[in-house]
């Protein structure tokens, strides 16, 4: 039998967790047995009486950083219980990480789930991050008050397309970045809205005509909104065309 999707995190507030993890589709999928979390406190690896985890940055500066032994023994722990999955990704939540994108997370709902490590203060012992290869990953441009967050929105992103979590398989492939666009937009009931109408070619019931106007509003949004995204996707027009 397939062991389920597992991810577990490592943080100094394991309390933080499942938290929204627990509602919705993520939590019912958690409920159910689709998946399954482990949130481990990092400071069990501590070895002072005081459970300290964190001292003051080498060459001086501001705040504290968090220390590469502790760490390291706490992913240790983690990684080589006996029920825990060999080879898995192995992420540090850090602003300075490489952009979270839908292809990754495709990647990661694939594998057997990620380990992932909530980063405080000022940061994490570099040391740390070579030695047990830590993959840093950025969920946007600023700065959170620690990896919690950010952590979550990466595991609801990777949950949310398991097997059997959303009701609908092309629910998921006609959303933004499915294919380097942005999702066109979307409308229902009442047919009139303070004067505005629901565009006629999507109550006409001509299939075809919908998905042109859909895909006609994907690219006009995304030329608009994301200019990279939107390179990215006449490149590989292009592309598919020279093919």
């Amino acid at each position: 039998m397939t062991s389920p999707w597992r991810a577990t995190v490592l943080t100094l507030f394991p309390e933080m967790f499942p938290g929204p993890l627990g509602v919705s589709l993520a939590g019912k999928a958690l409920a159910s047995g689709v998946w399954q979390l482990e949130a481990r406190d990092i400071r069990d690896s501590a070895t002072d009486r005081h459970r300290s985890v964190d001292d003051t940055p080498a060459g001086g500066g501001p705040g504290m950083v968090l220390r590469a032994d502790v760490l390291a023994a706490a992913i240790d722990a983690a990684e080589f219980a006996p029920d825990r999955p060999k080879e898995r990704p192995r992420l540090l939540m850090s602003p300075r990480g490489r952009p979270l994108t839908q292809s990754r997370v495709r990647q990661l709902a694939v594998g057997p789930g990620p380990l992932i490590v909530c980063g405080r203060f000022e940061g994490v012992d570099q040391r740390v991050i070579e030695a047990r290869q830590l993959e840093e990953m950025s969920v946007g441009d600023y700065v959170l008050s620690g990896g919690e967050i950010a952590a979550m929105a990466l595991i609801d992103a990777c949950v949310r397309l398991l097997p059997g979590v959303m009701g609908k398989a092309e629910s998921a492939s006609e959303e933004s970045f499915s294919d380097s666009l942005l999702e066109y937009p979307q409308y229902t009931r009442p047919q009139t809205f303070e004067g505005r109408p629901i565009p006629d070619t999507l109550t006409s019931g001509d299939h075809a005509k919908v998905a042109a106007w859909r895909r006609a509003e994907a690219e006009a949004l995304t030329q608009a909104r994301r200019p990279d995204l939107w390179g990215a996707y006449e490149n590989a027009a292009k592309n598919a065309t020279k093919e």
